[in-house]
């Protein structure tokens, strides 16, 4: 049986992958992009801050709420980033809609 820290190194490969795809992408809006790499900063945080809580605290991640909570901003700043980009890309794409409906 495959353990959940191997199973999570794994699932960095499809991510990475996913990254050098959109990455390629023109469409893709910059801002979205920064928010799906950001998400590569909450995993590189979490990491020592989670073997911090093991070693010197003697409990997992999810039992510190002041190191867990930490953490998180970085996820939910990943988050945000992510939806503004597609909310600026979806706001432009209705004002070149609408620009091309008024030229006919």
């Amino acid at each position: 049986m495959i353990s959940k820290d191997t199973l999570f190194a794994l699932s960095l490969f499809p991510y990475l992958g996913f990254l050098w795809f959109i990455s390629r992408v023109p469409q893709m809006p910059r801002l979205a992009l920064y928010g799906f790499y950001g998400t590569l900063v909450f995993v590189a945080v979490t990491i020592p801050v989670g073997i911090y809580a093991k070693v010197s605290l003697d409990q997992s991640l999810a039992n510190v709420d002041w190191l867990h909570g930490g953490a998180e901003v970085f996820l939910t700043l990943a988050n945000i980033l992510i939806v503004l980009g597609f909310r600026q890309a979806i706001k432009q794409l209705k004002g070149t809609n609408q620009l091309n409906h008024e030229d006919n």
